[in-house]
């Protein structure tokens, strides 16, 4: 009977220190993502001030031009008018990361009613750019009944519909690739469905040399290529990192590719293997490359101020304050964001990564004239 007791007792010690640990290493993750405040002057270095933070956004809002143009085309298609949608994607031409986002803004037009897609389908079966968007909404579809979880955490039966789903989509990016040759659309489609259609090294491998022979600096195509060569999916974080830094090597002036190296650190943050890389050497020359590369690309590219904040995120952990505090400057008053929004108050986050930006970089205030305006106060 003491025996047992004791055993017990032992029982529930163990338990106790382990739901501590949990507990534990939850709050030090926390207490990472939002340090403690740091009282400072944000004005006074060129950021907006603390009551001005917008945690709905990770940016700035489209000028009126674009919202204006964006408005145009959903309200035709919805009123079953695909012909606006079809001229806007071909109007960017050959450059494909623009025509990829254009696309990108039709699927999300289609979110919505996409009964305008179908009759573009059935009006014009020959048009790639119609065939690639029904192929790459099948594929989101096909995500969306697996979700986002590892491969024995999905039901069988939710298995097998994605599973079915996603060769379904393959096939069908691979006919619309046969609409189009040169386009290379179908195939950032085809890179996409690969991971869930079981594709080994050696096909995935063929399959990315076919995209590359189209658009060798493809962003969207990068980002899921980098996908697949993570640990948790057919690759390692050695050859997820050497994607990455190849893509950064390889991208012309003016590309936003040197910034698939920022997912590469979210990637392996998410599993807790980011810090021995962030302390050294190459990492923190990378990160300033990446720095530059992001001061080239249009300001007006809507996936900037996402990758600024990943960008701030990381230079602060590889102890590059000055490159934080340039990001941050860069960012203005839009918070909402990752890493910001994984904690309960992402304006206390980005606003302490602020200030430690400001305090570790040894910034000198700038002149008054120089510093960012309070907003005006309302009448009442």
């Amino acid at each position: 009977m003491t025996y047992l007791l004791l055993l017990g007792n032992l029982l529930v010690i163990a338990v106790c220190v382990v739901i501590h640990r949990v507990h534990k290493s939850r709050d030090w993750r926390l207490r990472e993502l939002a340090p403690a405040q740091v009282d400072y002057d944000a004005a006074a270095y060129g950021l907006v001030p603390r009551e001005r933070l917008d945690p709905r956004h990770a940016g700035p809002p489209q000028p009126p031009h674009r919202r204006k143009e964006a408005q145009a085309i959903a309200d035709a298609a919805w009123r079953g008018d695909w012909k606006p949608a079809a001229a806007y994607v071909e109007a960017a031409g050959q450059d494909w990361d623009e025509r990829w986002s254009r696309l990108s803004l039709l699927d999300s037009i289609a979110d919505e009613d996409d009964r305008w897609l179908k009759a573009w389908r059935a009006a014009d079966p020959g048009n790639c750019e119609a065939a690639t968007l029904e192929a790459h909404r099948m594929v989101h579809a096909a995500w969306a009944i697996r979700g986002s979880g590892y491969a024995p955490q999905v039901p069988d039966a939710d298995m097998r519909a994605f599973r079915s789903m996603v060769h379904s989509a393959l096939k069908a990016a691979q006919n619309a690739a046969q609409l189009d040759p040169a386009n290379p659309a179908p195939w950032a489609v085809m890179v996409t469905a690969a991971r869930g259609c079981q594709y080994v090294p050696q096909h995935f491998a063929e399959l990315w040399v076919g995209l590359h022979r189209r658009a060798p600096h493809h962003y969207e195509a990068h980002v899921q290529g980098l996908q697949y060569w993570s640990a948790k999916w057919f690759g390692s974080h050695e050859q997820m990192l050497g994607f990455a830094r190849h893509a950064m090597d390889t991208a012309p002036p003016g590309s936003l590719l040197p910034a698939v190296y920022l997912q590469a650190l979210r990637e392996m943050e998410l599993r807790g293997a980011h810090k021995e890389l962030l302390s050294g050497k190459d990492a923190k020359t990378r990160l300033r490359r990446v720095a530059q590369a992001l001061a080239e690309v249009r300001p007006d590219d809507e996936r900037l101020p996402a990758l600024r904040h990943l960008l701030a995120h990381y230079a602060l952990k590889a102890k590059q304050f000055d490159v934080a505090l340039e990001q941050f400057r860069a960012i203005g008053p839009s918070c909402g964001s990752w890493p910001w929004t994984s904690v309960p108050d992402p304006v206390a986050a980005f606003d302490a990564a602020r200030g430690t930006a400001v305090l570790r970089s040894r910034a000198q205030p700038l002149p008054p004239d120089l510093r960012p305006k309070a907003a005006p106060q309302q009448a009442l």
